[in-house]
């Protein structure tokens, strides 16, 4: 049984009535991979807009292993203190990571949220020796578009990110550095500049399939 935990911000946890890219990964892996495998962490719900907290179930399938570790606010400061207890008590094997944007906007800067991701790489391999982690760089958003300073600073972490990756990466616990989305387009690809839809949730997910495919062999290419 191969465990896969998807690890990110408010893009991966999602909000009431939508599939979420953990959806459209969990059909790609359910149609490609050869083994049985599951998606583990120690939340399942969606972000509720009407109540601002992560309480609804609301998924527009809700016949789907709905386990991450996931939140809508939270970045690689929040989730670096969590993912040593989360891989240890939900054995995850394989970790899909997309944080980073909140961290940038609201709480480091792009050092500090480098230092961060080397934190959570440890906390994580301590946990499980052997665990594998793909990342996929922050995507800049609306305001990276209206604001330069903001737009430099995603630009200087997704560096600092590769360089942290490089450095980090090991045979027994592979550290994996996905591409961006080459076609993601913030004005289609998005409802609000910021949050996937239908169209970016099939890219996301799509990056980390082709991530997983071209260096580990794991499933097949992604097809929509």
């Amino acid at each position: 049984m191969l465990r896969f935990m998807p690890v990110g911000d408010s893009q991966t946890i999602g909000s009431a009535g939508e599939h979420t890219w953990r959806y459209r990964m969990w059909q790609h892996l359910r149609e490609t991979y050869g083994g049985p495998f599951a998606l583990v962490g120690p939340r399942e719900t969606l972000y509720d807009k009407a109540t601002d907290a992560p309480t609804s179930y609301e998924y527009a399938d809700p016949d789907f292993p709905r386990a991450h570790l996931a939140g809508w606010g939270e970045g690689w400061l929040h989730m670096a203190p969590l993912i040593g207890e989360a891989v240890r008590a939900y054995r995850a094997d394989v970790l899909l990571v997309s944080l980073g944007l909140i961290d940038l906007g609201f709480y480091t800067n792009a050092g500090q949220t480098a230092e961060n991701v080397r934190g959570f790489v440890a906390a994580a391999r301590a946990a499980n020796p052997r665990v594998r982690m793909v990342v996929l760089p922050v995507i800049p958003n609306v305001r990276a578009e209206s604001e330069v300073l903001f737009a430099a600073e995603v630009a200087r972490f997704n560096e600092l990110l590769a360089k942290a990756v490089a450095d980090l990466d090991e045979p027994r616990s592979p550290l994996l550095l996905a591409s961006p989305p080459p076609s993601y387009d913030i004005h289609l690809d998005t409802y609000d500049g910021t949050h996937p839809n239908a169209s970016g949730e099939h890219k996301i997910a799509e990056a980390f399939a082709e991530a997983m495919y071209q260096a580990w062999d794991l499933g097949e290419p992604y097809a929509v």
